[in-house]
């Protein structure tokens, strides 16, 4: 089949030469084309937006329009971060660097207009060539619609099927935790017992051997609380709570980790940051989830940058790692359940991060490229704004 746009080309470069019936075939068939297009994005039901690299939207269907109220008028005057405020703080569009160089981006936010919603944004830079000379960046901004699967926890588990899985599997699990904990306290006292013999080579073996035991009894603990706090999740324990604290806590019960890992860690942050409302216990662990996929990606040597800032009505942390990064095809694949790049890894850890996150009224954002590392962004409403979102429900 020959290429369209190819044929196109070539008839567009000899424009000058056509004749006023041949100009008028094309003009019909040019029109002909951009109705067709048009309308196959229109039936889309997620949003499509096009915006110049000033947020200048170029091009919205018809989904967007009704998502964000956007009106035909305002394409190519308005500007997305003035439609989308939230939007223009949390995403860092760089227009010096190359597209090729940028990370996509995933986000979710919570508009007001014209109708209050939740929504996720999938961002992809591109570049279109405007003459020989010329090339001009442009990001193409994908919305969900997922106010539903924000507000109704059944839904997130996805179907009838599913939830009875997860019940039967939660009930196995914790059947384990039992026999675990009698084995962890077993293990204890033989080790007792071990440290009154007088040490010889056979004795320095069974420690060994007692050691490794432990570890992996402790390790398996480990991925049953994941499994259990991701499907039977528990509502927060809301307090003023300092996010500095909390922070400073996971570090230093990981620093032995980072530590023999060669993982540097750089905390930027103001002392003023201010306080709020949150759960220490949940916070704590969507902390020590972040830094522990973190250093694995990372695995031996890399630098772990945390940075902290606030404005009228968010408190941001952001984790940036010098690790392997995620592909494109992945990056929207990363909140679902046991979906993990790691041979030995679970797959609930971000699950129960952006639970955590959605339970507190925050908000969680990805940027990330292969090769060069990921920057999460996780971002706490303030007191104000959070008992704000609690009267409107």
């Amino acid at each position: 089949m020959p290429d369209k746009s190819t044929h196109l080309d070539r008839i567009l470069g000899r424009i000058d030469a056509l004749d006023s019936d041949n100009l008028a075939t094309l003009v019909r068939r040019l029109v002909r084309e951009r109705t067709l297009l048009e309308t196959v994005f229109n039936t889309i039901q997620e949003g499509i937006l096009v915006v110049d690299k000033e947020g200048r939207v170029e091009y919205a269907n018809a989904a967007a329009g009704n998502l964000i109220g956007l009106k035909e008028k305002d394409l190519g005057q308005v500007v997305l971060w003035k439609v989308m405020p939230d939007l223009g703080q949390i995403l860092d569009l760089d227009s010096e660097v190359s597209p090729a160089m940028m990370p996509a981006s995933s986000r979710e936010l919570e508009i007001t207009y014209p109708e209050p919603r939740f929504v996720r944004l999938y961002v992809v830079p591109f570049e279109t060539e405007e003459d020989e000379e010329t090339r001009q960046l442009r990001y193409a901004i994908i919305i969900s619609d997922i106010t539903e699967e924000k507000t109704s926890t059944e839904e997130r588990i996805a179907n009838e099927r599913i939830s009875s899985i997860f019940d039967l599997a939660a009930g196995v699990a914790h059947e384990l935790g039992n026999p675990l904990n009698s084995i962890n306290i077993h293990l204890q006292l033989m080790r007792r017992q071990l440290a009154r013999v007088r040490s010889e080579p056979a004795t320095d073996k069974i420690k060994s051997s007692l050691e490794a035991c432990t570890n992996e009894v402790q390790r398996l603990d480990g991925i049953i609380t994941h499994f259990l706090q991701a499907i039977r999740p528990q509502p927060p324990d809301l307090r003023e709570v300092d996010l500095l604290q909390i922070l400073e806590e996971v570090l230093t019960l990981q620093g032995p980790e980072l530590q023999n890992l060669n993982v540097s860690v750089a905390v930027e942050v103001r002392d003023d940051l201010p306080p709020v409302m949150g759960d220490p216990e949940q916070i704590k662990q969507v902390f020590f989830n972040i830094t522990k996929n973190a250093m694995e990606a990372m695995d031996v040597g890399g630098d772990l940058t945390i940075t902290a800032h606030s404005d009228d009505d968010f408190v941001t942390l952001v984790f940036a790692d010098t690790g392997v990064g995620i592909s494109q095809q992945d990056l929207p694949r990363v909140f679902q359940p046991y979906y993990t790049s790691k041979s030995t890894g679970h797959g609930l850890g971000m699950m129960v991060v952006q639970r955590i996150m959605r339970d507190h009224g925050g908000q969680i954002g990805i940027d990330s490229k292969p090769g060069t590392g990921t920057v999460i962004s996780l971002r706490f409403p303030q007191r104000h704004r959070r008992m704000r979102m609690l009267e409107s429900r």
